[in-house]
């Protein structure tokens, strides 16, 4: 992670990072693993913790964003017009499927349900989404060629060599994709952890930020 060798060259301690869903995240700190900071893929997973009291409420920050892309397997890559109507229902044929996120936990499946649904499409095509625990895991699918077509985050799929991206999602087509941080609770004291937190909300971090993809949000 080029932000945590950025925060380490500053004389800082190495950081100990741990992936995984937000939903799996946000259920781990309820149940008591040691995190100063939780940095969430939607702003749900973060009301989730500070309904609970997880997070120091007046820490939290959105400062970054993203955008909903379809993508397909690189060599069979063809742009698709993603507007109210496209009957991407067709552009699967009759065995497609398409690959994303779980929209029950997974952030990026909540987003796709809600273009899909802006689309008309949702009816037809949710019984033929193949449901990912995260967006890598679909990405795979697409790369594999098992999915024709996959609904990521426009970051993910620019690191991708096997995707093409064939339509990004209207921004109204879904709720703004944004990315907060705050400081966990159990950090409230925590002068180090608050340091981090700025660093990696603020402008020094930024740069970083947009040559990975993601917009700045603030």
């Amino acid at each position: 992670c080029s932000l945590a060798q950025d925060w380490q060259a500053r004389g800082n301690p190495a950081l100990r990072l741990s992936f995984a869903a937000s939903s799996a995240l946000a259920r781990q700190m309820e149940q008591g693993a040691p995190a100063d900071l939780f940095m969430s893929a939607d702003e749900p997973w973060m009301d989730y913790v500070q309904q609970r009291d997880l997070i120091v409420n007046d820490t939290r920050v959105s400062p970054l964003g993203n955008a909903l892309v379809l993508v397909a397997p690189a060599d069979a890559a063809r742009p698709v017009t993603l507007a109210r109507g496209t009957d991407l229902a067709a552009l699967l044929g009759p065995q497609g499927w398409i690959a994303t996120g779980d929209p029950a936990h997974v952030p990026v499946g909540k987003y796709a349900q809600a273009a899909l649904t802006w689309m008309g499409q949702w009816d037809a095509l949710a019984p033929r989404l193949a449901r990912a625990d995260n967006v890598r895991s679909a990405l795979l699918l697409v790369e594999r060629g098992e999915a024709p077509f996959g609904i990521v985050y426009a970051t993910d799929a620019a690191e991708s060599q096997g995707v093409r991206v064939v339509g990004t999602f209207p921004a109204e087509s879904h709720p703004p994709i944004t990315y907060p941080f705050a400081l966990a609770r159990r950090a409230a004291s925590n002068a180090q952890a608050r340091t981090l937190l700025a660093f990696l909300a603020g402008p020094e971090a930024a740069p970083t930020c947009q040559r990975f993809g993601f917009s700045l949000s603030r």
